[in-house]
């Protein structure tokens, strides 16, 4: 059985590069995380790409994601790399710092306990709120709310998790900020308590 720790687990085949991942995070097979921070037990799996990204504690990033869809230069004579990675093309010719510059100032911001599902696409300078759902294909050009669950292309909101009451005492519950010892006390009340009373027990 595989088990987790704090050290972060990146698979054989994953790449992480200029990033920061918290204690029990995972990178699953074939994933890319880059100019990014993974918040403590967050993980993805499977051929997903991130870049340019905060990411909080206990995300849940499901296959084949993309978190940051690169732009490419619209405004331009030519969209192509040529223009931008131009020292993979031409001799003495180096990269184009100012495009990099100007996607990194665009960067994503994903909140805590979300859940980003099969193959969602998350466009540059979104800010998607604690405890969302983001679903499985979307293609999410604007922020999403805390708790909201967003579907389909362009991602919209179809409906929230709580009533804003419930959602509110949650936040502020913070939860996600317990220690591992608190996280493996509360485990039963996790698994068995309804909201409210979960709620209730631990504010």
């Amino acid at each position: 059985m595989k088990k987790l720790s704090e050290t972060p687990s990146v698979h054989e085949t994953a790449k992480v590069s200029q990033s920061t991942l918290g204690k029990y995070t995972e990178v699953g097979a074939f994933c890319h995380v880059a100019y990014s921070t993974m918040g403590d037990y967050s993980y993805c799996v499977s051929g997903t790409q991130i870049a340019y990204s905060t990411i909080g504690k206990f995300s849940n990033i499901a296959a084949n994601v993309r978190i940051y869809a690169s732009m490419h230069p619209m405004e331009r004579a030519s969209l192509h790399h040529f223009t931008y990675r131009s020292a993979q093309y031409f001799e003495g010719e180096e990269d184009d710092a100012s495009f990099f510059e100007w996607r990194e100032s665009t960067p994503i911001s994903i909140g805590h306990d979300t859940w980003i599902g099969h193959g969602a696409v998350i466009m540059p300078g979104v800010k998607i709120g604690n405890g969302a759902i983001i679903g499985s294909n979307a293609v999410v050009t604007k922020d999403v709310a805390d708790f909201a669950i967003a579907v389909g292309v362009p991602a919209k909101t179809i409906k929230q998790r709580f009533s804003d009451p419930i959602a509110s005492r949650l936040d502020a519950l913070k939860w996600w900020d317990w220690s591992h010892e608190q996280l493996h006390e509360a485990l039963p009340d996790f698994r068995k308590l309804g909201i409210e009373a979960f709620l209730d027990k631990y504010e």
